[in-house]
């Protein structure tokens, strides 16, 4: 029964978004509907084990109630196979450029291009947008964009729970945060970021970093640097970054419309006392696309390479957590 109200669900959305994206900007009142399926098949060349999985399968509306106020909700249908909550939403634009967005909301530290499954270079997360922290939490964050000169500036804040999403626990300490941002998604960008979290007496956590991408028409670079400092001796501190890039290539073809292959770089490590990373990872990747209005979809195949020097308890998991591997995945965007 709960199948066929999923599917059902499924249905009523794509109907709805179909009616509600045929124009290219969202006007007031109006309501937009989005969605991510991410299904993958790995293997593991270290252990020689393999396993199909559907990554994500989000589905998301966007509303504009008036000028001054809009709504976000999305929802996880299968993480892994863990139905989730991921934002719930309300935004206040009381002055030009200013935005208070109240509710479950990501916090002011990753980038979406790292950590949202639609817009990833890669079918696996950086490992900074893996292993320090949630992306989102309950609580307040604020935005404000003007032009410092010709340059497109944002600055945000936030003040939230501390805790995990869907969990409104009642805390004295408070996590907060910020970043700043010069440049925009074409051309240079530079981002400066910190967030303080005391979520608990064991685990009181300062994550800062700084980002440099650079886009042009066919091509674009992203590296980043971040760093997770212990507050206690329960837990040591964490260093890690990524360098990756890609570039398209139009295909005329009815199969696909263009060719991406792209190429990573990221380490991690946790003993920085002693030189070098703990983990290097060496990612190569291919992807045929395909673009329409309102869909678009990736299929895409990458092969990580691990290099590891010392053995991290974030791996230990399972073998196949820092083997090489291949992966396979069908990524489908509405």
């Amino acid at each position: 029964m709960r199948t066929l109200h999923l599917l059902t669900l499924l249905l009523l959305v794509a109907s709805f978004s179909l009616q509600a994206q045929e124009g290219d900007t969202l006007s007031y009142p109006g309501i937009m509907f989005d969605g991510t399926l991410k299904n993958k098949f790995e293997h593991a060349s270290e252990t020689g084990m393999s396993r199909f999985s559907v990554r994500n399968s989000r589905i998301g509306a966007k509303g504009i109630i008036n000028p001054f106020s809009s709504f976000r909700v999305q929802i996880e249908l299968s993480d892994n196979g863990d139905f989730k909550v991921l934002d719930l939403s309300g935004t206040l634009k009381p002055l030009e450029g200013l935005s208070l967005t109240l509710g479950q909301t990501g916090i002011p530290l990753f980038n979406s291009y790292i950590t949202t499954p639609g817009t990833m270079m890669f079918a696996n997360r950086a490992f900074l947008g893996i292993y320090y922290i949630s992306t989102r939490d309950l609580g307040l964050l604020a935005k404000y964009k003007f032009n410092l000169g010709v340059v497109p500036t944002k600055l945000e804040a936030g003040l939230f729970n501390g805790n995990v999403i869907n969990d409104p626990v009642w805390k004295k300490k408070k996590s907060f945060g910020a970043r700043v941002e010069l440049g925009s998604m074409k051309g240079a960008r530079v981002t400066a970021k910190m967030y303080n979290y005391p979520r608990d007496e064991s685990r009181n956590f300062l994550f800062y970093g700084a980002d440099f991408r650079y886009e042009a028409e066919r091509w674009k670079v992203e590296t980043e640097v971040m760093k997770r400092e212990s507050k206690t001796d329960l837990y040591t501190d964490m260093l890690s970054y990524y360098l990756q890039g890609a570039y398209n290539i139009p295909v005329r073809n009815r199969l696909f419309d263009y060719l991406l292959p792209a190429v990573r770089w990221d380490a991690i490590d946790e003993r920085l006392d002693e030189p070098g990373f703990d983990v290097d990872r060496l990612t190569t990747g291919i992807g045929l696309g395909y673009n329409k209005k309102l869909f678009s979809s990736i299929l895409r195949v990458d092969y990580e390479w691990y290099f590891v020097k010392n053995e991290m308890t974030i791996f230990a998991e399972n073998d196949e957590m820092d083997s090489d591997k291949i992966t396979v995945e069908l990524l489908i965007t509405f």
